[in-house]
């Protein structure tokens, strides 16, 4: 069992050094990548309220990988790869209970996937996300560095989970469980995504997006932390307001803005729907 404080101390004082020990880098990153590997330490986590809250030593450390790492060749036939030694392909055992279809996907080490996750190929799992139990990764989907991803979610093709390293104190990009994200949707930096949100396809949030929320009333912007969250059951979907400038009447223009356009029922659960067969 890894003794987390320690580890937390150790790389609080080598990533402040500017020129930091090779060899305890190495090692506390290694530590610090089966910890991440296993779940046992993630970037983020929420306390009793939901609030999510991330922890900087963890970003210290994936950074201090990079810092150290040097490159290596993961080359096979055909197939040129050249990376940081510190973050190579995690290595996925059948008894990790992940399934993982052929065509071309990578899971980076130092990120977790829980039993029950699939991945369609061609997906991209990076350094530090968290992916929890039942969830779907669909092709060409990204589950950026430190994105936390709760169960059962559903990553739809070519949907864009955005990743955080730095600044080390930001929250990265949170999606709850039973969130449906639908294809093409992106979800970037500071957005917190509630506990059975449907992103509609092509909808793109971003901590400085204004969501519209049609049901309520209400203009959800970020808060003081700068954090976009998605209200838990909303149903957000790619929208339009006009370009309220004299230009912008006089040609007719608008801006995309996503709407929250009514919050999740019976319906929207049986359109948003897995079948259990492809898991």
């Amino acid at each position: 069992m890894i003794d987390v404080d320690a580890l937390r101390s150790r790389i609080e004082s080598l990533a402040a050094k500017d020129d930091p020990d090779a060899g305890a880098s190495g090692d506390a990153v290694a530590d610090l990548v089966r910890a991440l590997n296993t779940g046992t330490v993630r970037s983020a986590s929420p306390d009793d309220s939901g609030t999510w809250t991330a922890h900087a030593w963890v970003k210290q450390g994936i950074l201090l990988g990079f810092r150290i790492g040097r490159i290596v060749d993961y080359s096979t036939a055909n197939f040129p790869f050249y990376d940081k030694h510190t973050y190579p392909v995690k290595p996925v055992q059948k008894s990790d209970g992940v399934r993982l279809v052929p065509g071309g996907s990578a899971v980076r080490t130092g990120s977790y996937l829980a039993p029950g996750v699939v991945g369609m190929p061609p997906m991209y799992v990076n350094v530090g996300a968290y992916v929890d139990e039942g969830t779907m990764i669909d092709s060409h989907a990204l589950v950026g560095s430190c994105a936390q991803i709760g169960k059962r979610v559903h990553l739809s093709a070519a949907a864009q989970i955005g990743g955080v390293l730095e600044p080390v104190n930001a929250t990265p990009v949170i999606i709850e469980d039973d969130v449906f994200v639908g294809g093409q949707a992106g979800v970037y930096e500071g957005c917190v995504v509630r506990t059975g949100a449907v992103i509609a396809a092509g909808v793109q949030l971003t901590s400085s997006t204004r969501l519209y929320d049609a049901v309520d009333g209400e203009i959800i912007t970020a808060d003081e932390e700068g954090t976009l969250t998605v209200p838990e059951n909303a149903v957000v979907v790619s929208g339009s307001r006009p370009l309220e400038t004299d230009f912008g009447t006089a040609h007719g223009l608008s801006l995309y803005t996503p709407i929250i356009i009514k919050y999740r029922d019976g319906s929207t659960d049986a359109a948003t729907a897995l079948e259990d067969a492809l898991r």
